[in-house]
């Protein structure tokens, strides 16, 4: 494999950082979160910050320490709507710190952009040992729930914890400002039901969870990503911080503001109910707490006259169309830790188009959506005031149910005379499951990476200390398993179990219907079924799982060694030997083989990230001293056309990219110094003027290769570029989900794991010739999601069996990759992730 232009090594590992609540921000202890996985931590009072069960610090409040304050900046968006710029949260916060014992704040984490995620907490002052004791009941809420449910002295003394979180879409402004106008009324309010709210909560506020989108007037993060589609992969740093105010804090009530639905929404949902909820009691709340928020909204007075229409609630005025299904999004994902939690959408629209209009009606709409905001909270705070014990008795028995692998109970229909047969959501819970350590499991790194994940959501995970069976295969000492008798069965659930079709059970989703780690995420899950004694039986350490190690060691080899590119990290580990100066060589079935004389590299970059590399056989050192066109001595770059949470798998993996677009192709962009392309959207070849589309052809031409996904494997582009001799085949749209497939032993897709991901699935047909099959779908390819059979597109019995992964070469002569799969989708199938690097370095070759 040869490249036109040698690139100068590069560090490729993209390093990010884990946020963990401590005292103070001095504290924050900073935990490596890239492929390498990371020792112990610890943070305040030895506690471990990854473990079975992450602490929340024993501090008092309050906490006494002030924020660090940002410079001005006179471009914040913010202040064209009369609202709070980011640099003037942490002035206000402070001022507020310093004259009341009620108000303390932390950052608790750090934006891609590099601003504080600041935490703001309201509670009456406690002493040391009464910041203690609420930690210890804390504990005995999740992790002895029986005893808890009989403790009269935390029915009476515990402070059950409350969330607001504002800003998660940062052009969705109000919601920061309506907080910080209840932290300024409650620091010196002598109301006695704000005292009385204050003895017996502590309120915690995220008063911005996108503070760059805050500034720069973008719904998404500066990586590009929506965050509130992030809160099960957690990929960024926002959405880390998020996860850690949740698991540790365990609020029993969540509040989530949004912006723009008019008249003002407030959850419920429209069904599908997310089926790992214990929604039965979820709806004692969450129902009446809606109602309250209404009547709070309505007492304001806003009529047609402002602009403002009538609240609605989407269980009572909608069919479907705004569900609860997938944990992705920030009231759903508490819900899974037993939260009672709700969506809030403000009503009157300022972003977007409307951030054009006149500064006076921006800030006339703006202060309507604070005071609508504002509402809601103390509504909110009203209700969890009044039912404190009913909803804290409801968050144990949740936990409860969980630790005795008790059934979940339907919701009664004719509940609150708005709950129907379609309300109920239930599944069945396996007992647990089983992620083999070993030779037994596929991936060592992807392993590693899962158990970790699952730790940091608060899962229990214990290390087998003696070989385990499932299914008649035995599973070695260190594997982990995950036993579903546990408080936080529903998170561990929705994290590894496969999920379901939900395909006749509605007409449309929101969002995605299907995700699942446990199958797309690279690494082996076996499932213990459900009614299994064994478990108990097993020798399962309760030592926490701290640290996670792959356990990998590179075994001496006279022949070099063979690095399978399974994951993710193995891509990484690629890009280090690279960018070390040792050249490798590219095997026929897409394995790398790394010469005897690197060994000294090989055991720094299996150390490094987790990566196994196996002694190469004799017939691959042949393999590798014959083909010297497929030897590779430096990275190869790629010209990226494609979605911002792409661009960001891409990098992760370590990938050398530049960006490409039809704009920049048509002002005379030159290809010359990329090896090949990843394209799936921003490149339309239709819309390129005859130079800029030359442009393209001549790369191709010269040896450049071309791997396009989705809509840029249409043929459009395949017609104007005279590509591959295929027709493309399309499902719905909006048909999405977790998907079986079969793989061929190709360089592209052999060996990859058995699912993945689709949206708006594709398929190819009439092959022609030269043109191989990589992956296909299975015979039954929709394992969970939302894909519907019938109409003009595809359903998913139309594309069983047929190609959705293809490769082949132009009549030039150019490598090219055609996919139809979605395998970077939001950085989520990460299993996945490492079969697009592979079909970059193919498409490289000469």
């Amino acid at each position: 494999m040869q490249f036109r232009r040698p690139s100068a090594p590069r560090p490729l590992a993209v390093v990010l950082a884990v946020a963990v609540l401590t005292a103070t921000p001095a504290a924050l202890p900073a935990l490596p979160t890239g492929p390498a996985v990371p020792a112990a931590a610890t943070g305040p009072a030895g506690l471990p910050t990854v473990g079975t069960h992450p602490h929340a610090p024993a501090t008092a409040y309050p906490l006494g320490s002030l924020l660090p304050e940002p410079p001005v900046d006179p471009e914040d968006a913010s202040l064209r709507l009369g609202l709070t710029a980011h640099h003037d949260v942490a002035r206000e916060l402070n001022g507020l710190i310093a004259t009341s014992d009620r108000v303390s704040a932390q950052v608790v984490g750090s934006s891609v952009g590099g601003r504080d995620l600041v935490l703001v907490t309201l509670t009456a002052s406690e002493s040391a040992e009464e910041g203690r004791e609420q930690e210890r009941m804390r504990e005995r809420i999740l992790e002895d729930p029986v005893r808890a449910a009989r403790d009269r002295e935390l029915l009476a003394d515990y402070k059950v914890p409350v969330l607001v979180n504002a800003n998660i879409h940062g052009n969705e402004w109000e919601g920061t400002d309506a907080a910080l106008r209840l932290v300024r009324e409650w620091a010196t309010s002598e109301d006695p039901a704000v005292l009385r709210t204050l003895e017996t909560t502590r309120l915690h506020l995220m008063v911005s969870a996108n503070p760059d989108g805050r500034v720069t007037n973008a719904r998404h993060n500066a990586a590009g990503f929506d965050l509130n589609r992030d809160l099960l992969t957690v990929s960024q740093p926002e959405t880390r911080a998020l996860r850690d105010v949740v698991v540790q804090t365990q609020p029993a009530m969540v509040l989530d503001v949004h912006g723009y639905v008019n008249g003002t929404l407030v959850e419920p949902t429209t069904p599908p109910h997310g089926e790992n909820y214990e929604y039965d009691l979820f709806l004692e709340h969450a129902w009446p707490n809606a109602l309250g928020i209404e009547e709070a909204v309505l007492e304001l007075g806003l009529d047609e006259d402002d602009g403002v229409r009538p609240p609605q609630v989407p269980l009572r005025d909608w069919d479907e169309g705004w569900d609860d299904w997938p944990p992705i999004f920030v009231p759903q994902y508490a819900a899974l830790h037993g939260a009672v939690a709700h969506t809030v959408e403000v009503p009157l629209r300022v972003n977007n188009a409307s951030y054009d209009l006149p500064e006076t009606e921006l800030r006339r709409r703006a202060s309507i959506n604070v005071e609508v905001a504002h509402a809601a909270m103390t509504a909110t705070l009203d209700y969890v005031r009044e039912h404190r014990e009913e909803l804290l008795a409801d968050q144990v028995e949740i936990f409860r149910r969980g630790l005795a692998g008790e059934e979940q109970r339907p919701v009664a229909e004719g509940l609150h005379g708005v709950v129907g047969p379609e309300d109920v959501s239930l599944t069945d819970y396996p007992r647990a499951y089983v992620v083999p350590a070993g030779d037994g499991q596929r991936s060592a790194p992807a392993a590693a990476r899962l158990v970790r994940h699952l730790v940091e959501h608060g899962v229990q995970v214990q290390r087998a200390e003696s070989p385990v069976t499932v299914d008649g295969t035995t599973h070695p000492e260190g594997s982990w398993v995950v036993d579903l008798h546990q408080p936080r069965r529903g998170v561990a659930h929705a994290l590894l179990g496969p999920g379901s079709d939900l395909s006749d059970r509605v007409e449309a989703m929101y969002d995605i219907s299907g995700w699942s780690l446990g199958l797309l995420w690279g690494a082996d899950v076996s499932t213990v079924p459900s009614g299994s004694g064994q478990v108990d039986r097993w020798d399962l350490s309760d030592d926490p799982v701290v640290p996670v190690d792959p356990g990998v060691e590179v075994t001496p080899s006279g022949t070099g060694w063979v690095l399978a590119l399974a994951d993710p990290a193995d891509v990484r580990a690629l890009g280090d030997l690279l960018a070390l100066g040792v050249g490798v060589t590219v095997l026929r079935d897409g394995r790398v083989h790394v010469p005897v004389s690197a060994g000294w590299a090989v055991d720094q970059v299996a150390d490094d990230h987790g990566v196994a590399l196996d002694p190469a056989s004799p017939a691959q050192v042949r393999e590798a001293e014959q083909d010297a066109g497929a030897r590779v001595t430096t990275p190869p770059v790629v010209g990226v056309a494609a979605t911002a949470e792409e661009l960001w798998a891409l990098t992760d993996m370590g990938l050398t990219v530049r960006p490409v677009d039809t704009a920049a192709l048509n002002e005379g962009l030159d290809l010359s110094d990329l090896d090949t392309l990843y394209v799936s959207t921003g490149l339309a070849v239709d819309q390129l003027d005859p130079e800029a589309r030359d442009e393209v052809r001549a790369f191709l031409a010269d040896g450049g290769g071309l791997v396009a996904r989705g809509t840029a494997a249409a043929a459009h582009l395949d017609d104007a570029l005279d590509l591959l001799d295929v027709q493309v085949r399309t499902g719905p749209g909006d048909a999405n989900g977790v998907v079986a497939v079969v793989d061929e032993d190709g360089p592209v897709a052999g060996g990859s794991p058995e699912h993945t991901f689709v949206y708006g699935p594709r398929w190819f047909t009439d092959l022609g010739d030269g043109v191989q099959v990589e992956q296909r779908y299975a015979a039954d390819p929709l394992v969970a999601g939302h894909w519907r059979s019938g109409g003009a597109a595809g359903g998913p019995e139309d594309a069983a069996g047929q190609a959705v992964v293809v490769r082949g070469r132009t009549d030039a002569g150019a490598r090219v990759v055609l996919m139809g799969t979605d395998p970077l989708f939001r950085a989520h199938p990460q299993g996945q992730h490492a079969v697009v690097a592979r079909a970059l370095l193919w498409t490289t070759g000469s």
